[in-house]
């Protein structure tokens, strides 16, 4: 057994607190260091980049309910291409994107390195699941076994699914049924209007206006993109791209109803 971090961890505190009780505290975290377990918290620190966890994620997602499909694929493709990868980035994104697909990877592994990046940040969040939608939407549908990754992913992230069909709304996907309900999901029709601005703030067409400038609140300082510090500079746009479309949608319910 060794006890040199014991040692130092005692001569540190006792000089540095001028007190038995700070001798004790070097001690202990002495003991820690000749323990090993503070190299053991080093190697279990958070990942610095979202990239492993999140295009293993994508492997599982697509994999989920059964044959990778190719517009599955082409979703990825165009994920790499969007966020701007570079070579070794993305020879890493296709190896995790492969593993991710093997029956014995650990969605609930890349979850929790996904929920470590954000931090707790919900504006880092909804730029995940706003990567993900596309790659979920691929084949048309939301089918069962990719709902159940993505709820994993939300309650993880601390994402209600009513915000998580707001922003599907606002990437041109559809949900059928009542209060952004995923029974019988689909592909929402393009139309010239644009997509339901009721539906991009996550609320119903009975929404009293208190409720609206809510939602338009809330939703605005989540998506807004100067908070977002060091990210790729397309998910830079897409936030602001999500802001003017939430802006517009209130905008636009602000004209119909005469709200002030």
């Amino acid at each position: 057994m060794s006890y040199t971090g014991k040692l130092i961890g005692a001569l540190l505190g006792l000089y540095l607190f001028r007190h038995p009780f700070g001798m004790l505290l070097g001690i202990a975290v002495g003991h820690l260091w000749d323990s090993g377990m503070l190299s053991m918290a080093r190697a279990q620190a958070p990942p610095r980049s979202f990239l492993a966890p999140l295009f293993g994620l994508a492997g599982a997602i697509a994999k989920s309910d059964g044959r990778v499909s190719e517009p599955e694929i082409a979703a990825t493709e165009n994920l790499m291409a969007r966020i701007q990868l570079n070579a070794d980035q993305r020879e890493e994104a296709i190896a995790r994107f492969n593993a991710g697909k093997q029956p014995g990877f650990a969605v609930h592994l890349a979850i929790a390195d996904l929920k470590a990046w954000a931090g707790g940040r919900r504006d880092l969040a909804f730029l995940l699941l706003d990567m993900l939608l596309d790659i979920v939407y691929a084949e048309g549908e939301l089918t069962a076994p990719k709902l159940g990754i993505v709820r994993k992913l939300c309650w993880s992230l601390g994402v209600h699914e009513r915000e998580l069909s707001a922003l599907a709304a606002m990437k041109g996907y559809g949900f059928a049924g009542h209060r952004g309900a995923y029974e019988q999901p689909h592909r929402a029709p393009s139309a010239p209007s644009g997509p339901d601005p009721y539906a991009v703030l996550g609320l119903e067409p009975e929404a009293s206006e208190r409720e609206i400038k809510r939602a338009y609140r809330k939703l605005i300082s989540q998506h807004h993109p100067d908070k977002l510090g060091d990210v790729p500079e397309e998910l830079k746009r897409r936030a602001e791209e999500r802001a003017r479309e939430i802006n517009a949608a209130y905008e636009k319910i602000r004209a119909e109803r005469g709200i002030k």
